[in-house]
């Protein structure tokens, strides 16, 4: 019982700490995208020095867990291109096209994609107070994105946003499969990996415009770094430390659970932006802010309680045992 709760908590501040990471790369990533690289040279620059920095850490510490099968080569091909590469790829087409919190909203709405997969496509019960939650999460993320404040739908925008959705809840499901395949440090070795061939085809490195990362960007204070010096920051902690984060939140408390702690993010990300970009929320956006924490503390408080300690695998939040 000890054990289960102790594993249970550890899930939880994994996914808030990746929430948190995710958060500060959101402000970094638009610094970058403002004074130095275009969207899909970031995408490709932060999968390939991703993929780098696995593959090395992997391959001096451990390096026998990058044996793989030609059947599960097939599986992490497909996470790779879908859960890691079209992640970013669609959400920044999303972002080109519409206001940020209204891309952000789109995104987010992959924890109900999830539940809905679980409830439908696994045929396993999901609890009323999580659909509540889920809910409160989305409505408070249209107020934080004030969607109806002179907002345009542009077509392609929603449907990469939509996509990007679908993307995200396929990471975050086909990360419960591939955890039980491997450890998450060469799971994310070869999702990266995969991701960085895909862009590396896109925009080939002969003609990658690495003078880019010497521009200057500033920061709060005055103070002005250089692009390079951001972009190493998304590698290191946006998306190596982060996206190893909410891996092993999901071998903690599931995909499901994991979806809705993620919805800190679009809050988190304003926050940021407030403090950084001077991007002011509206009194309405701190109140959707306090909605969306409302629904995930509601979404925490649905998990049942175990009846005896088990060191099984645990359900995805909501999930009857």
């Amino acid at each position: 019982m000890r054990n289960s709760s102790a594993r249970a908590a550890s899930g939880v501040a994994f996914a808030v700490a990746a929430s948190v990471l995710f958060s500060l790369n959101a402000t970094a990533s638009k610094l970058v995208l403002q004074h130095g690289l275009t969207s899909i040279e970031l995408v490709s620059l932060r999968s390939a020095g991703a993929a780098v920095l696995l593959l090395a850490f992997t391959a001096i510490t451990r390096p026998r867990t990058l044996r793989v099968s030609r059947r599960e080569l097939g599986f992490l091909a497909v996470y790779g291109i879908c859960g890691i590469a079209m992640v970013q790829w669609l959400y920044f087409v999303a972002l080109s096209r519409m206001p940020v919190g209204v891309a952000l909203l789109l995104e987010y709405t992959a924890p109900l994609m999830v539940a809905l997969w679980v409830r439908f496509a696994r045929g396993e019960a999901v609890r009323s107070r999580v659909w509540a939650a889920l809910a409160l999460c989305l409505g408070g993320l249209a107020l934080v994105a004030q969607v109806w404040d002179g907002l345009t739908l542009d077509g392609v925008g929603v449907l990469a946003g939509l996509g990007a959705a679908a993307a995200l809840a396929t990471y975050y499901l086909m990360g419960e499969r591939g955890l039980g395949q491997r450890d998450p440090v060469s799971l994310m070795a070869w999702i990266f990996s995969f991701s960085a061939l895909l862009w590396a085809a896109v925009v080939p490195w002969w003609s990658f415009p690495f003078e880019a990362l010497t521009r200057p960007a500033p920061l709060p204070g005055g103070v002005d770094v250089p692009v390079g010096v951001l972009v190493a920051g998304i590698v290191l902690l946006g998306t190596v430390t982060s996206f190893g984060l909410v891996l092993l939140a999901v071998g903690r408390v599931g995909a499901a659970r994991v979806g809705i702690l993620g919805m800190l993010e679009p809050v988190g990300s304003g926050l940021v932006a407030w403090w950084v970009l001077s991007e002011r929320l509206r009194p309405v956006q701190l109140l959707g802010a306090g909605v969306v924490l409302v629904g995930i503390v509601l979404a925490e408080t649905a998990r049942r309680r175990p009846p005896q300690a088990t060191d099984a695998v645990p359900l995805p939040e909501g999930v009857a045992p």
